[in-house]
């Protein structure tokens, strides 16, 4: 599968992505990664998926991508970047939009206000209040000692090891030991990849502003929802919930499995997307 790395200058951030593939290719998916994540996250799901042409960008302030100087890192300035990404690029509304987590609600909003896209896939999506999660307070402490702290401080802080172990530890659900080790070994090597406090601790504060739910009924495009069982930040249950709150939607849940489907069960998910795609373009 051809890998081609470019950049753009959009809303005064240096943009880079990973290009999947050759348009007219099969359909064009734009993947629209988690937060705190980057590209890399979503590239086993990718990998298995060569007969697509896939974009796959760092949201600005992410990984190799700068902050952003003309929006701000919330969910509207997110949705304005992505279409502004995808004028840029040329993409008609035959295009499919792929969010995980965080990207489910940067995805969902964006269409809701109007995006153009022949469907959505969505992820591990944010159905429930962010801010009802078990340990928010914690993290909220965690992110408002950020804010005080002077720049050099806080991104020691934020790329705390222990701390991104804990993250680790406690998302990861295999009982699989290599697995689990990559799985941390990729959350230390790209968790702490950020453009500067500012834009991450407005990023967590977009992460808890609003949910997939909360426009789904906005959203005529078909919809495919793809959730763990076990799945501790997106709970189930919820995910039950979000399926009846859209016009045109399936959901698949991956058994075993909780918020990191993307590492744990790329084969499912990847199925998943295959199959919805087919029937798309049946």
């Amino acid at each position: 599968m051809s890998t081609v790395t470019r950049d753009l200058e959009l809303l005064g951030s240096r943009v880079r992505f990973w290009e999947y593939g050759t348009p007219g290719n099969g359909p064009t998916i734009v993947v629209v990664h988690g937060y705190r994540g980057d590209h890399h996250g979503l590239e086993p799901v990718v990998r298995l998926l060569p007969d697509f042409h896939i974009l796959s960008p760092d949201l600005p302030g992410f990984g190799d991508s700068t902050p952003m100087t003309d929006a701000t890192h919330s969910i509207a300035g997110y949705g304005v970047w992505l279409r502004a990404f995808t004028d840029e690029l040329g993409l008609s509304d035959d295009a499919v939009l792929l969010g995980h987590s965080f990207g489910s609600i940067v995805v969902a909003h964006a269409v809701a206000d109007g995006l153009a896209a022949r469907a959505v896939i969505l992820i591990n999506p944010i159905a429930d209040d962010p801010a009802k999660v078990a340990g928010i307070g914690a993290t909220r402490f965690y992110y408002a000692v950020a804010r005080r702290l002077p720049e050099r401080a806080a991104r020691a802080w934020l790329a705390n090891p222990l701390v991104v172990q804990g993250m680790s530890v406690k998302l990861a659900k295999t009982r699989d030991r290599a697995l689990r080790r990559f799985i941390h070994g990729q959350h230390h090597a790209y968790f702490s990849k950020f453009g500067s406090r500012a834009s991450i601790v407005e990023g967590f504060d977009a992460s808890l502003s609003t949910t997939v739910a909360a426009v789904a009924e906005r959203i005529a495009q078909p919809v495919l929802l793809v959730a763990g069982e076990r799945d501790e930040v997106a709970p189930l249950a919820g995910q039950f919930e979000l399926l009846e709150a859209f016009p045109d939607a399936r959901l698949d849940v991956i058994p075993g499995v909780g918020h990191l489907i993307h590492y744990e069960t790329p084969d499912a998910a990847a199925h998943a997307i295959r199959a919805f795609m087919t029937d798309l373009t049946a």
